[in-house]
């Protein structure tokens, strides 16, 4: 038996376990490593998820610990199992776990990808915050206004410390939110489908998650997260980049295997992008995937009470993982706080707990508060956070209303935005042409 250690965060790292390794004779997976998400080392991989031939379950260690652990468990491989990480980090961590005496392993979708009996159509990015959640949405809308019925199944975000709660979730309700006690996150990525009267599947187990998707489904949709690529074998891929980062469609893993497989390339935000960064992305679309159909399109933010952040002072609250490992400097909240002519101030000062520790680790966030929220107590910091904050309202950029999250003291208002498709072809013609041919 090869000995192996899985580096993860929570997510990719558990599926390619599932996959893969749950029930193979030919290996023994020792340990896995966590980074990214507050506080998820220290748990166990449970044995009712692991399997029979781990009755102990797997431990969850910090990834720092890596070198030790290598040594410790004789670890022949250590397979890199998480995103949007740049390649000279990757390559770090590759120099990490051969200097220890391990191989290095990157898994391929040939292992990965489970195969739908039902249409499958993948939404993945080049990194997080491109947009594909509105890229993922529009196609939702367009596949039920011709009277299909389709489900959602998102990228997992299991943070309860109970993973034996989350192996298959549904939402279609807010009560189903508050069931699974989602984290802010979660809550971001749900919500918006809850809204538009359809169904979103997560958890760990996603065999079973495709199975029960299926059974209510004549197309499902693949709705990605940070730049992964699917769990699920696509019969269409949408890869969507961000003229707003140009170059790191090309220059961060796993993103720019989306974009060599992507059938259609969405370029977003190109309202608020400059025109030398869209030449830029353009050209390397064309030199990594000549193929591929571009899509032009805005994404334009509207805001539900302007007269409330108008040359005001503000605070502004944006996606959590865009801005951190993301590593966007901003997003649609400071875009409309600009736009109307607010005083953006500094909420670093305020900072309590954990939110604190997030600006030291990324230092390159100034005037935005990242809406961190893994957990009760992380959701409590964030929230005394904008509320020592001295302003004179808050713009929220997030893709929920944090409203009903956190007890706000101070007048909000929400920014919203869509994907607004440039010229031809847009997602109508080519969705028409896909579910043509698969005959849907």
């Amino acid at each position: 038996m090869k000995k192996v250690i899985i580096m993860g965060a929570a997510g990719r790292d558990f599926h390619n376990f599932n996959v893969f390794f749950r029930n193979n004779p030919e290996y023994i997976v020792a340990a896995f490593t966590a980074t990214q998400i507050p506080d998820i080392e220290g748990r166990k991989y449970p044995k009712e998820l692991a399997g029979e031939n781990y009755p102990d379950g797997i431990p969850i260690y910090a990834e720092n610990e890596l070198p030790e652990l290598i040594k410790r468990f004789d670890a022949d491989q250590v397979v890199l199992a998480y995103s949007d990480l740049s390649y000279p980090y990757v390559m770090e961590k590759s120099a990490v776990v051969n200097a220890a005496g391990a191989d290095f392993v990157l898994m391929g979708p040939k292992k990965t990808m489970l195969k739908s009996s039902r249409p499958v159509i993948g939404v993945c990015a080049v990194r997080t915050g491109c947009g594909k959640s509105q890229t993922a949405r529009k196609i939702f809308k367009i596949l039920k206004g011709k009277g299909l019925r389709v489900s959602s199944i998102r990228h997992p975000m299991p943070y309860d410390p109970d993973l034996t709660k989350q192996v298959c979730e549904r939402f279609a309700s807010y009560d189903d939110l508050d069931k699974y006690n989602c984290t802010i996150e979660e809550r971001e990525e749900y919500e918006p489908y809850i809204d538009m009267g359809g169904v979103v599947y997560a958890g760990v187990d996603y065999e079973k998650i495709l199975r029960e998707a299926e059974k209510e489904s004549d197309v499902i949709i693949w709705d990605g997260g940070n730049n992964d690529f699917p769990f699920i074998k696509p019969d269409l891929l949408a890869t969507v980049v961000d003229p707003h980062r140009p170059g790191h469609e090309i220059g961060y893993y796993p993103g720019e295997v989306n974009l060599r497989m992507a059938d259609i390339v969405v370029i977003n935000k190109m309202d608020s992008a400059e025109s030398e960064n869209v030449k830029t992305v353009k050209k390397n679309i064309k030199n990594r995937n000549k193929n591929a159909k571009i899509i032009e399109a805005n994404s334009p933010v509207t805001v539900d009470k302007p007269e409330i952040i108008k040359n005001k002072n503000v605070l502004v609250v944006e996606d959590g993982p865009t801005l951190t490992h993301g590593g966007m400097k901003y997003g649609a909240g400071f875009i409309a706080a600009q736009k109307f002519n607010a005083n953006i101030i500094d909420p670093r000062k305020y900072a309590v707990g954990s939110i604190k520790k997030t600006y030291e680790k990324y230092s390159h966030l100034e005037k935005i508060l990242p809406a961190m929220g893994y957990g009760k107590k992380q959701i409590k910091e964030l929230e005394t956070t904008i509320n020592k904050a001295e302003c004179d309202s808050v713009v929220i950029g997030t893709p929920i209303d944090l409203g009903k999250v956190l007890k706000i003291s101070k007048p909000c208002v929400r920014v919203r935005y869509e994907l607004v498709e440039k010229g031809k072809p847009d997602l109508e013609d080519v969705l028409k042409e896909f579910l043509k041919k698969m005959g849907t």
